[in-house]
Formats: structure tokens, sequence, C-alpha cells
């Protein structure tokens, strides 16, 4: 793990929860968007391991992978998050699947997570059908990754649906490149091992 300080401590507080079992627990609607470019409007109605049981407001409950759902956010604010999203027309034209396999995924380690939540900085996060959804990450744990758009409204991003994330300046954060970049050392976070 990286010499980050409060990085252990963010991560037993939050690696293991899950956004989704909360707004199952919170009874509230949400709105999830699932590859093939649908959008639902729906409670969930359960919440397992690989999959989710979605109860929309009109029709019969649908269960799903997990892999289906890109992201998702509460249906208050369901006139203004569409606005606020871009896309990558030459990603979409690719129309690229769910990635079941974890061997196939676009990782994106927690420890360059952490310092760009403190940094509250500006990310561009790309996902496998081409929106882009930017804003500064609010949180993250093992399967999601919360994102305030402009205004503060929180988008729960699922991490299997990430493609790329980078900064302003262009940077990616994903794993394969971060593996020689190593910019969380380049952090004020960072507590190099001779201190």
């Amino acid at each position: 793990m990286a010499p980050l300080k409060g990085f252990r401590e963010y991560l037993a507080d939050n690696d293991q929860r899950s956004l989704l079992e909360q707004a199952r627990l919170s009874g509230r609607k949400q709105v999830f968007h699932l590859h093939g470019q649908k959008v639902v409007t729906a409670g969930i109605a359960a919440n397992e391991t690989y999959e989710l049981t979605l109860s929309p407001r009109d029709g019969q409950d649908a269960t799903l992978h997990k892999t289906e759902v890109k992201f998702f956010y509460e249906l208050e604010f369901a006139d203004k998050v569409p606005s606020l999203l871009k896309s990558d027309a030459k990603l979409r034209s690719m129309e690229l699947a769910p990635i079941v396999s974890t061997w196939g995924r676009h990782f994106v380690k927690n420890k360059s997570l952490y310092p760009l939540m403190l940094d509250r900085e500006v990310i561009f996060l790309t996902l496998l059908e081409g929106e882009v959804v930017r804003g500064v990450v609010d949180g993250f744990n093992r399967y999601e990754l919360t994102v305030r758009l402009k205004g503060g409204i929180p988008v729960t991003v699922m991490r299997h649906a990430i493609y790329e994330l980078k900064n302003k300046k262009g940077r990616s954060f994903l794993k394969r490149v971060q593996q020689r970049q190593k910019d969380w050392k380049k952090s004020w976070l960072y507590v190099s091992e001779d201190r």
C-alpha cells in the first residue's frame, strides 16, 4: 500500500461500503444509466453480490448483472445530470460491451484516487460507452466512485464502467499509466519511507 497520510484509515472506513446498498436501504428512486444507452428510474429491490434487482416506477422488477450499470444518481437530479454530461463520439461508435471479467477492466488505483479526492482536482471520467463525467472525486470504495458535478450534484460511477480517467492537463490516472508515472509520490500526502 502507498505511504499516503490517512490513506489506510480512509480505506478501512470506506473500501467495503456500498452506495448501491445505501440506495436500497434509503428506498429512494434512482436513475440508472445502463449499457446499451438505456436509462431506468427505479428503486432497488435486491442488491446481491453480482446482481441487482430494480423496481421501476411502471413495470415488473428486473434483475441484471451489475456490470450492466454504468452510473446512477438520485431521481431529484434527473433534470440536471444529462445536460452536465459530455460524450466522446469516437468511443461511443466503438460500441464497447460491459467487461465482465476483472482481467480486462480499466483500473484506477485507490492510491491515485485518494490524492485527487483530497486535492479536489477536476477530473474527466470517460465511460465505456463514451459518456464523459466531469467533476471532483467525492469518495470511492472498492466498486464505486462518487463524482460531484457542477453545482455539487453527486453521481455514482461503477468502477467496472470506467474507460479512462484524466485531469485537466490530460494526465491519465489509469493503473497501466500510473505504474510508470507514480503521481501519488508527487502528492503532498506522500510520506517517504526514509522520513
